[in-house]
């Protein structure tokens, strides 16, 4: 878990520069390829990216397992016996890609961190209309946060809504049609799927 906020920290801030990464980074970084996220039930988180948020499902493999030796531990850091059942990549529209695992492990912990937690995450997806989408995914059943239209600082401009999968994942509604504050004059601007390119 630790890993994953420090790679999605690390990449929020390298995804800024343009082009290929700069001599303080990792040689030839030229961005965020994916994030992976542990899921408890492969076919349900599947369903859930692709009949209710919008996602493509691109590919799956697996298992993956070493009875005999340390392969899982030396490739990925998890206990020696743990079993990927299954990985699943998704694809949502203009950005980054989703892979999901269905692991088995005999040390596995089934903790789902709030976004207050240490080492807690969500996934935001860029929408055209917050309003809309929270309404839509009311209408699928999904839980659903307030509405929050962001007015002052650096972020004035952008509209938030959080909301959950049914296992827990934390995921985000955001959209800023006319773009952020900070941008006017700003060195480096995030990187934004509503123009890909810039």
């Amino acid at each position: 878990m630790k890993d994953l906020f420090r790679s999605a920290v690390l990449a929020t801030a390298i995804l800024g520069s343009a082009g290929v990464a700069s001599a303080d980074s990792i040689p030839g970084m030229r961005g965020h390829d994916h994030t992976g996220v542990t899921v408890p039930d492969m076919a349900q988180a599947v369903d859930f990216f692709t009949n209710v948020v919008g996602c493509q499902k691109a590919m799956s493999f697996g298992p993956f397992a070493d009875d005999k030796g340390t392969f899982m531990q030396d490739l990925l850091g998890v206990d020696p016996k743990a079993v990927i059942k299954e990985i699943t990549l998704v694809r949502c529209g203009f950005g980054s890609n989703i892979e999901l695992f269905e692991y088995t492990s005999p040390d596995q912990k089934d903790m789902t961190p709030k976004n207050s937690d240490v080492g807690g995450y969500h996934i935001a997806f860029y929408v055209d209309d917050v309003p809309a989408a929270k309404a839509y995914l009311e209408g699928k059943g999904v839980a659903t946060r307030i509405v929050l239209p962001v007015g002052e600082g650096p972020a004035a401009g952008q509209t938030v809504m959080y909301f959950q999968a049914p296992w827990g994942l934390q995921f985000e509604a955001i959209s800023y049609p006319d773009g952020m504050a900070y941008e006017k004059g700003a060195a480096t601007v995030l990187w934004s799927p509503k123009d890909p390119a810039k």
